[in-house]
């Protein structure tokens, strides 16, 4: 489990499709994309929860990020990119990375102590207040009030039991919400081809995160299968989903992209119990429904202009 423009506000309607976007990936609905990220936003760490019993938790999350920025490297070749932009865009793709780096660093740390879905509904909660800024239908508040009651079921954390999980949980969805806030000027950004702008990103998390995961990732250098493991993590969490969030991004305002980001918790339940034998209560069965009803209201508003946001 982020964008170019500078408005403050949602953009009235999708986007038109930009540079990078074109061709079989521009016939595709965005919100394809966004369910296939969706999807792998959480299968992949389900995979990495399983590591946990051969890799430190922080080098786990090393060796996703730097997996993923090595493939970025190999296939985009970013690099030529950044010598064109401006300071401005650097600085952009600079605090994306370290976001990207602190926010997955987060996330391991939560899901090694709380169960997956919970992570995921915690994790939701501030990105519907992006969605709420633009609700401005009784249709689309409607829609909100379910998918926060859905999320509110969903949430049955214990407190006392956990707090250093609920923490790092808090902190992955404070950063999760700048990850939905800076990926969108990314993705809109027409100064950055096809995902450039993640790959560059993606290799400034891999030099943030170094530090803290360098030391739990070695042990997995000298074994094949914990390293072959890791690499699949990478690829699974951040290039699979970053990727179709950046073309989904391109055309979703941002409102629309916040709001569906509350099927997060209904995937990632459904991942807990396929991969990791997490089976949700009828509390949280209730939860993903309202979660579901709540996206499925939404309409975005009729287009009037593309103009420029988020």
């Amino acid at each position: 489990m982020t964008s170019s423009s500078a408005g403050t506000g949602a953009a009235p309607g999708p986007a038109p499709a930009r540079r990078g976007a074109t061709g079989a990936a521009a016939r595709v609905p965005p919100h394809a994309y966004f369910v296939v990220s969706a999807v792998f936003h959480y299968l992949g760490p389900a995979f990495a929860v399983l590591l946990f019993a051969r890799v430190d938790v922080l080098g786990v999350a090393w060796l996703r990020i730097a997996s993923a920025a090595l493939v970025f490297a190999l296939w985009r070749r970013p690099w030529r990119t950044w010598r064109r932009l401006d300071g401005r865009t650097r600085r952009l793709l600079v605090a994306w990375g370290a976001v990207l780096a602190v926010m997955n660093s987060c996330f391991y740390l939560a899901v090694d102590r709380l169960p997956l879905g919970t992570v995921a509904a915690v994790e939701f909660l501030p990105v519907v207040a992006l969605a709420a800024l633009a609700a401005r239908t009784r249709r689309n508040l409607a829609a909100l009030v379910l998918a926060v009651g859905g999320v509110y079921l969903l949430t049955d954390v214990q407190l006392v039991a956990e707090p250093a999980g609920l923490a790092f949980a808090a902190a992955n969805a404070v950063l999760f919400a700048a990850y939905v806030v800076l990926g969108h000027r990314v993705a809109r950004d027409d100064r950055l081809p096809g995902v450039d702008g993640l790959a560059l990103s993606m290799l400034v998390a891999a030099a943030v995160a170094l530090p803290v995961g360098i030391t739990g990732a070695v042990p997995a250098l000298t074994d094949p299968v914990a390293l072959a493991a890791g690499i699949g993590v990478g690829v699974s969490s951040s290039v699979v989903p970053y990727v179709c969030d950046q073309l989904a991004m391109r055309r979703l305002p941002r409102a629309t992209y916040a709001l569906m980001v509350s099927l997060l918790p209904a995937t990632a339940t459904v991942i807990g119990i396929v991969v990791l034998a997490q089976v949700p209560t009828a509390r949280e069965t209730a939860g993903v429904a309202l979660v579901v009803a709540g996206v499925a209201l939404h309409r975005e508003r009729a287009e009037r202009g593309h103009g420029k946001g988020r």
